[in-house]
């Protein structure tokens, strides 16, 4: 069903640091950044008072993997009547090209989509890859991509929690190589179409060619003057995942240099009059 949803990356300002690992390995999480004026357990109250109903959670917003934690976030989601649609794995190559290095990156993603599931997500969206697609001989990157998505869907299938990848880094840099990997995959691993991941004369498409496939949408504006939206490009990709046919969330993204709740909010006027159109 169509509807509002938002990100995490949409408020990075007002959630303040992002977390990483500690360095002694014992599993901690330390902040790297300012701090912010927003917990990630408010998050759920403030978009729910806006009419927004469905999250995404970037990993590296999570302050502690705590299972007191995780629940703790998970009675906030359903205490203002949030769902958490996914957990944003924002890192990881599924096809760094030494395999031992690969191994750990999958392993690192797997424990993600552990922490998905045990705080309610019902999906994981994981890079299909940093490696650049060769120029007419892209096959077995793509199929290594594929390969290694699938692996991750299967792991996620047990835990309640969906794959989707996204037009998001190299591999997935052109609509042909996205749509490949997901052909190879076979139904096994979704897709987010974001708006601003394709660049140029095709961007609009390079979107339509993937928009028939996508899952849920990024809906992220563009802002070339400080604080103005470039309504025409916004509103012609809106048009575009109409007559797709789209019927998922909507996630409002915004990364420009303005007020993060006020942009937000322009965001969503555009798309909640497309959610009202017959």
């Amino acid at each position: 069903m169509s509807r509002l949803s938002i990100s995490s990356w949409s408020l990075h300002r007002a959630l303040g640091p992002r977390y990483r690992p500690a360095e002694d390995g014992a599993g901690g999480l330390i902040p790297d950044g300012l701090p912010g004026d927003l917990d990630l357990l408010d998050l759920p109250a403030r978009i729910a008072a806006r009419g927004i109903r469905t999250l995404e959670v970037c990993h590296f917003h999570f302050p502690s993997l705590d299972e007191g934690y995780l629940a703790d976030l998970r009675a906030a989601l359903e205490g203002a009547g949030v769902a958490l649609f996914s957990v944003l794995i924002d890192a990881g190559d599924i096809t760094h090209p030494d395999e031992a290095a690969r191994a750990r990156e999958l392993t690192w993603i797997r424990a993600w989509m552990e922490v998905a599931g045990r705080c309610g997500a019902t999906h994981a969206r994981v890079i299909a890859g940093d490696a650049e697609v060769p120029a007419g001989d892209g096959e077995e990157v793509l199929r290594l991509s594929a390969e290694n998505l699938r692996g991750l869907a299967r792991f996620g299938r047990d835990r309640g929690v969906r794959v989707i990848t996204e037009n998001f880094r190299p591999l997935t840099r052109r609509p042909e190589s996205l749509l490949k990997v997901l052909d190879m995959c076979e139904g096994e691993v979704g897709l987010c179409a974001d708006f601003g991941n394709f660049k140029g004369s095709t961007k609009y498409d390079d979107l339509a060619a993937i928009l028939p496939r996508a899952d849920s949408v990024h809906a992220k504006a563009h802002y070339p003057a400080a604080g103005e939206m470039d309504r025409g490009d916004f509103v012609r990709c809106m048009d575009l995942v109409r007559g797709a046919g789209f019927d998922g969330p909507y996630s409002l993204i915004f990364d420009g240099p303005g007020d993060e709740w006020e942009s937000l909010a322009e965001i969503q006027e555009v798309v909640e009059a497309y959610l009202e159109m017959p």
